[in-house]
């Protein structure tokens, strides 16, 4: 089974990565792909960088980041190759807890819906 474990972050908390987490989150990640779980992941740039394109009604809009009204932002993701929900929220845990005390991040763990090849 596929999930898909979005990073949620406060993006204006202030914090920045240390070189600490960086190389715990490096060891981790070697560890998870060498188990096969670890399908692809990255970090997002800000959402200042970002638009969001909307359909409303049959129109299309295009807004420029940042959006203001999100507290909680997708920093980043994950997708993972597991055989079950546990273990796909086995390693999310163990993404968290690389982050220490100091983080506060949520990540939502969805499974990705699959289609029979035609």
């Amino acid at each position: 089974m596929r999930f898909l474990s979005m990073i949620r972050i406060n993006e204006n908390c202030g914090l920045q990565p240390s070189e600490q987490l960086m190389s715990d989150m490096g060891k981790l990640l070697e560890e998870v792909t060498q188990a096969g779980v670890m399908l692809d992941t990255a970090g997002l740039r800000p959402t200042s960088e970002g638009v969001r394109v909307r359909l409303s009604h049959g129109k299309i809009s295009v807004v420029d980041g940042p959006f203001t009204e999100a507290k909680e932002v997708i920093g980043g993701y994950a997708v993972m190759e597991t055989k079950s929900m546990e273990e796909a929220i086995h390693w999310t845990e163990r993404f968290l807890k690389v982050h220490g005390d100091e983080w506060d991040i949520t990540c939502e763990v969805r499974q990705l819906e699959t289609h029979p090849s035609s």
